[in-house]
């Protein structure tokens, strides 16, 4: 197959990219703004049709979630018009289109996991901008697979366990929140199941992936200091309004599993396993 990969500098993007040697079967055209701008419809048609695309990963997305809420229309071409200008593309070829999303839809006030079919009702411009992408994604491909994933890092780009590496080396003591509970997604395993998904055959609908089990972003760092052999830096637990910010952040965001898993029969890896690959990349 000839697969279109958007946002290929992104954390997702690299990992796909990574896996990519291990799926040679298919062709890849791996894009970011510079190859391809996807809020240009006009130039999605083109690309699309002069390729002979098969399927689109769309790993693109305005992702600052608290610059979002001043840049609402920035934010709602990226996250909203793009994926239904990618989707319109592909569907009229009758291709499959894997769009990634986000726990964002959701509000957080649940208090066990979310499921597929839970009512959404994102509280931030980013959350609502990624829920009309889905909508729209939806509408003009049928061969469609939203997947929503949580708290993602990587070797790459800009992300929360290199952030947390970085400031345990600069300070001595740091404040994280404890009360903001959910599963953190190492994206070389999600870029993982999006393979297993393409190889096995697109089955439409929408999927939640993160990594297995719960914890705060607290107890996360608490646990990536220890993995990168931090020990000079106090971390001491914050309540949310201590440290306000432009976006509402869902106070759980804890996503069931049990559909992707049962769909393609996927093993999924535990957040702390997953987590010490990566910081043993990060700090070799």
């Amino acid at each position: 197959m000839n697969i279109l990969i958007t946002g290929c500098n992104g954390q997702l993007g690299n990992e796909m990219q990574l896996l990519e040697q291990q799926h040679p079967q298919h062709r890849y055209f791996n894009t970011d703004v510079a190859e391809l701008d996807i809020t240009d419809r006009q130039a999605i048609r083109q690309f699309v049709v002069d390729n002979s695309i098969d399927g689109i990963v769309n790993c693109a997305a305005y992702t600052a979630v608290d610059k979002a809420e001043d840049n609402e229309e920035l934010c709602t071409r990226l996250n909203a018009e793009a994926p239904a200008y990618l989707a319109e593309a592909i569907g009229r070829r009758g291709g499959w289109m894997i769009q990634i999303s986000t726990d964002y839809v959701f509000d957080g006030t649940n208090h066990t996991p979310y499921t597929e079919d839970e009512d959404t009702c994102p509280a931030s411009v980013y959350g609502k901008t990624k829920l009309v992408g889905e909508l729209n994604v939806q509408k003009f491909c049928q061969r469609s697979m939203i997947i929503r994933t949580a708290w993602l890092y990587s070797t790459f780009g800009n992300n929360f366990v290199k952030t947390m590496i970085r400031l345990g080396r600069e300070k001595t003591e740091l404040g994280v929140i404890f009360d903001q509970i959910g599963t953190p997604t190492y994206a070389r395993d999600l870029a993982a199941v999006i393979f297993v998904a393409i190889n096995k055959g697109i089955v439409p609908g929408v999927y939640h992936f993160s990594n297995e089990g719960v914890i705060s972003w607290y107890d996360f760092t608490k646990s990536i200091h220890r993995l990168a052999g931090i020990t000079t830096c106090h971390v001491r637990p914050l309540h949310t309004a201590e440290y306000p910010t432009p976006a509402a952040r869902p106070h759980y965001s804890v996503l069931d599993k049990s559909k992707i898993k049962q769909t393609y029969g996927v093993e999924v890896p535990y957040w702390e396993d997953s987590l010490k690959e990566c910081v043993r990349k990060l700090i070799s």
